[in-house]
């Protein structure tokens, strides 16, 4: 008997993305030789523990709190208590006023952005992404009937090129997502790339009639490793913004899927945009975020798991590889390496990076050839046990 499915979801499920194949080709590994011999630096889950206070929180919740609201329905947009504790951070964090209602709790950033693309999308819309990216924001723009374009960042500092982008920048741009810190390359969007973007999205908003938005993508923002290193609030800077947040990687819960959308309550029709997100959320299933990760967020936000691991993993895989002959962009912030590879091929090279044991991911999905993701949030020791692995791929090349 035939059995008709989507064909387009057939795909996105037959065949994982590249990360996630190299992911579970790791396990097989690790069951084939041992974990102490896989080197496995494929996925952004966080090695580091979440801060005390999350435990402190969930017993306070679970031991004290009304076992039947505890685990009850929230607002299909969030607990109310949630969301004003979000606001009243970020109005004090980060001097921009807003209240309750410009938030939308979410099952993490990967709900909080298909929401925002959903809220948005009409038809021939184009949201510009900018390279490297994380491969998802492709699935994410294609699945709304939007059009994803790709504008490469400068190889030299991986910030944006503006010659680039406005050659993209058109009629039919809806929105620009921005990663910062960035994943794969750690780069920070410095505040003079911040201002001449939303001066040209200004004047491109004034030529074309209608808005374009910023969706700031912002799962690591707390991730910066240098005191001069600071990551601007975009909002600050451009009023059509939404920003989409999650608590997995500063709190160290990936699993959890615990985030917000925050539209700022400059964007133009701001009421309009809300309540589009909103039915975005509805329509997609996504309404009432885990009501018992909700709860945790007042007693713990701006709070960060130890980062000290993350950037004492980078300096140690900086030094070595750069020793070694490899070409390393030095991350900012987040928790991965971009690095070079060693021939034009990244696929190739990162095959024999497999031949070590070494599970590096090829940058092409990316959108920037040429390169390999290194996800150093991992065990300290893992890294200091895995540099001669790095050495000997350097050496086949020489």
């Amino acid at each position: 008997m035939n059995t008709s499915v989507n064909k387009k979801m057939y795909g996105l499920g037959s065949k994982r993305s590249e990360i996630r194949e190299l992911f579970e080709y790791g396990k097989k590994r690790i069951a084939e030789v041992g974990a102490e011999n896989v080197f496995d630096f494929s996925i952004g889950n966080p090695s580091v523990a979440a801060p005390d206070c999350v435990k402190e929180a969930l017993a306070s919740l679970v031991l004290e709190g009304d076992p039947v609201a505890l685990h009850g329905y929230t607002s299909a947009q969030g607990d109310a208590a949630v969301r004003k504790a979000c606001a009243d951070y970020i109005t004090a964090t980060h001097g921009t006023a807003c209240g309750a209602d410009d938030f939308y709790m979410t099952c993490g950033a990967a709900a909080s952005l298909t929401i925002s693309l959903n809220a948005l999308s009409c038809e021939d819309n184009e949201v510009i992404v900018f390279a490297p990216y994380f491969p998802e924001y492709k699935v994410f723009i294609n699945q709304t009937g939007m059009k994803c374009v790709e504008v490469k960042c400068s190889e030299e500092d991986f910030q944006i090129d503006f010659a680039a982008f406005e050659a993209a920048l058109n009629e039919n741009t809806k929105a620009v997502i921005i990663n910062s810190p960035n994943n794969p390359s750690g780069a920070v969007f410095s505040q003079a790339t911040i201002e001449k973007l939303a001066c040209i999205l200004n004047a491109a908003e004034q030529k074309y009639g209608h808005s374009i938005f910023i969706i700031a993508d912002e799962p690591y923002r707390e991730l910066v490793y240098d005191a001069e290193t600071v990551v601007p609030f975009i909002p600050n800077f451009y009023d059509n913004t939404i920003v989409c947040y999650s608590f997995s990687k500063s709190l160290s819960l990936p699993g959890e899927r615990i985030g917000y959308v925050f539209v700022s309550p400059k964007a133009a029709a701001h009421d309009e945009v809300y309540f589009a997100v909103c039915g975005a959320g509805r329509a997609l299933g996504f309404v009432c975020a885990p009501a018992l990760f909700q709860k945790i967020v007042p007693m713990c936000i701006g709070k960060t798991a130890d980062l000290s691991v993350y950037k004492k993993n980078r300096d140690i895989l900086c030094s070595a590889l750069t020793q070694y002959g490899y070409k390393v962009v030095k991350p900012d912030g987040a928790f991965y390496l971009f690095v070079k590879a060693l021939e034009e091929d990244s696929h190739a090279f990162c095959e024999k990076a497999k031949a070590h044991d070494l599970l590096i991911v090829a940058s092409d999905s990316f959108g920037f050839p040429g390169y390999a993701r290194i996800s150093y949030c991992v065990s300290t020791e893992m890294i200091e046990r895995s540099l001669p692995a790095f050495e000997a791929l350097a050496k086949e090349y020489k």
